[in-house]
Parts: structure tokens; sequence; C-alpha cells
């Protein structure tokens, strides 16, 4: 880091709104209303929660299998495709702002739906789109799987920023990878209105432990629910239990510490400055990628390659055989 960088002041926010339920367009309405919300506070960066487009799928958490199919199937249609009008929306949002954007969508690609991250830089280019490794327990349903790929580790205009959803900060490896590429601020994001109090606890310490670990800022969002959209998911009050609390929008320094007081109930938007200075004077002291890693006896083998579902071998010119020239008529 130079001196300019030394210097360096990032003011993030982090939005813990509710999602429009009834589709995407509402929804892609209350992230732009936020993102001049945030920017008029002097956000250069904004993070919004998990598949907040058009909202998390909160119906698998409560509702059977067997049940699930029209819901499912409504959330085909409200998905997201990257690039799309909507996308194009948000980028054009970061143009006219001059910010940086790390929104969670639904992501439809043909006949699966995926856990996307798109991260779009204040020119309004998408600087990264990955999709969450493993979906979680009930979400196993609902998304496919991503790839190595999306272990990404982007320049932006305010500095190194890496990503990961929900329980993927349990996979230490996938961590370690974000970690290795030198990230200086961590995007984490949860559903949020999710499982109870328990949840909420469980982000904080994680959110916590990650920046310290990385010596990086976490600037993590976490969604929220109305009690009557809760009601409107589930009429079981047994089963509404499930769709309460679990929120946790903070925002934390390289040595573990709340930069600004936590959300954890309602709707808002976390604003903090964030001293990049701290990323050195964190690493100083304990550098996991680098004074303190010993690569020699433990190392991370990642693979980056995109998975794909045919791998087409191509036999080499020269041994395609040429056709004899039909004779000439006689």
């Amino acid at each position: 880091m130079s001196q300019t960088d030394a210097k360096r002041i990032v003011r993030a926010a982090a939005v813990q709104i509710a999602p429009d339920l009834t589709g995407r367009a509402g929804t892609i309405e209350r992230v732009l209303n936020a993102i001049a919300d945030a920017a008029e506070k002097g956000a250069d960066l904004i993070v919004f929660p998990e598949t907040f487009v058009p909202y998390y799928p909160y119906f698998s958490f409560v509702l059977p299998p067997i049940q699930q199919g029209p819901e499912h199937m409504r959330l085909y249609e409200e998905a997201v495709v990257v690039p799309s009008p909507e996308t194009q929306a948000v980028a054009d949002a970061a143009l006219k702002r001059g910010v940086v954007i790390v929104l969670g969508v639904n992501e439809r690609d043909k006949g699966s739906l995926f856990n996307t991250q798109l991260i779009f830089d204040a020119d309004g280019s998408l600087a990264l789109k990955r999709r969450k490794i493993t979906p979680t327990y009930h979400e196993r349903m609902i998304w496919g799987q991503g790839d190595g790929a999306g272990l990404k580790v982007v320049e932006t205009k305010l500095g190194r920023i890496g990503a990961l959803a929900c329980w993927e900060h349990y996979n230490p490896l996938a961590r370690y990878a974000l970690m290795a590429q030198h990230e200086e601020i961590h995007v984490g994001h949860f559903p949020g209105s999710l499982v109870g109090p328990i949840f909420g606890e469980q982000i904080e310490v994680t959110m916590r432990h990650h920046a310290l670990e990385a010596g990086a800022f976490v600037v993590n969002a976490t969604g929220w629910l109305t009690e009557e959209q809760i009601v409107s998911i589930s009429p079981d009050p047994k089963l509404q239990k499930g769709l309460r609390d679990g929120c946790m929008t903070c925002i934390i320094s390289p040595e573990g510490r709340h930069v600004v007081p936590p959300l954890t109930e309602g709707e808002g938007i976390l604003i903090a400055d964030l001293d990049m200075a701290l990323v050195t004077k964190r690493k100083r002291m304990m550098d996991s990628v680098g004074h303190y890693a010993r690569p020699e006896l433990l190392h991370l083998v990642h693979d980056a390659r995109p998975a794909q579902p045919v791998h087409r071998i191509e036999a080499p010119a020269d041994l395609i055989a040429t056709p004899e020239p039909e004779a000439e008529d006689v």
C-alpha cells in the first residue's frame, strides 16, 4: 500500500431493507432508491443483502418440497438474467453516482437458478459475477452450484474487493482463496429474517473473525421482512418464528471491531468511514497469507477454471481425412 493509499478513506454503506415479494420490478426500484439515498450521504461503496433481487427464497425454509413448486416456478419468472435491463439499471446508477455497488441476485441461466453476487465498479462496468459455491441446506432445492472461477478479488476504484455469500464464510478454504488475493474490503451478505436470534449472533462472530484473519474491512448486509411479509410466506405461527430475527448488518474493521453499531432489526442504512491505513496496521502484526503463512507446510490448491458441462475435444486438422476427389466422367 502506497503513502497515498495509506491516507485513503472509503465511505461504506450497508443496506438492510425489505424486498418486494411480488417481483423483481418492485425490488429493483427499492435498490435504486437506496443507492440514491446512500450516495447522497456520501457513500462510495453500497452493499445489499443476499439474493435481494427479486427476494431470498424464504419459502424454501418453511415449506416442504412437495409444496414448493408454485413458488419455485414464480422465482424462475422473477429471477434476473445477467446482463438484462435490471442489471443495466444498477450499472447506470453506479456510473451516475460514481459508486461501487455489490448486489445479490437470483440469477437465471437457462434452466437453472444461482445465488449470484454482482460487483459493479464506479464506471458502471460489471467487475465480477460470481455464484455461491455450495447452496446451504434448504437452498439446495433452489440453486445450482458455483465454481472456483468466482473465488476472485477484483480491483475497483476503491481498492481490492472480494465477496462471499452467507455460509460460504464457514468454508475456510474459500475465505483463504480471497485472502491470498489480498482483499482490502470483504463483502458479506446474508438473507436476514431467518432462523432466529442465534443466526444474527453467528453472523457477528463470523464477520468479526474474517476481518481479523484477513486483515481487511468487512461490510455485511442482511435483509429484513415486515410482519405482513412473514404472514404472506406462511400463515402458521410456529413456522413464522423461523422467519424472524437473524439480522446483523454490520461494518467491521481489520481489528475485528464494529466501526459503527450494527443494525439488527428494522430497515436502515449503516454508514461508516473506512480508514484503509488500518489494513496495513493489522497486517504488520499478522499477515495470514504473507509473513505469518507457512506455504511449504500448508497451502491451498484453487481450481479457478469455470465449470463446463461439455469439454469438446476437436481432432487436429492434420488428422482429419481429406475426401478423395471424385473421378471425372469419361
